[in-house]
């Protein structure tokens, strides 16, 4: 369990470092992906600032309860994603089906290793 967890927050990390720092720094590859500055991309780079931060102390906090929060939040939003950008071809939505299904096998690790 505790290996499905850190690898879960280990992934929020990796992906959401270079992600907000494209988002602050209005990146060309952040263009493409997330359209031009607006304010509701600036919206989005706050929600994922907060989801990098909770990654972050829950890195070293472990604590279960709060990891499955974090993950169910993720699950629905990146899965709701294609539905409310209407398409499967874009980048940012691919990536958030790949993350929510890694995700969703950390929470069936926890399911299965508490109900035991």
């Amino acid at each position: 369990m505790n290996l499905m967890i850190t690898l879960s927050l280990l992934l929020n990390i990796a992906v959401l470092i270079p992600v907000c720092i494209g988002l602050i720094m209005n990146t060309s590859w952040a263009q493409s992906s997330y359209g031009v500055a607006t304010s509701g991309r600036g919206i989005l780079l706050s929600v994922y600032l907060a989801i990098l931060f909770a990654s972050g102390l829950l890195f070293f906090l472990k604590d279960v309860k709060f990891v499955i929060m974090l993950l169910l939040l993720q699950i629905v939003y990146k899965l709701t994603t294609p539905i409310t950008v209407k398409t499967f071809q874009n980048p940012v939505v691919v990536s958030n089906l790949v993350i929510a299904v890694f995700h969703a096998a950390t929470l069936l690790v926890i399911w299965r290793e508490t109900n035991q």
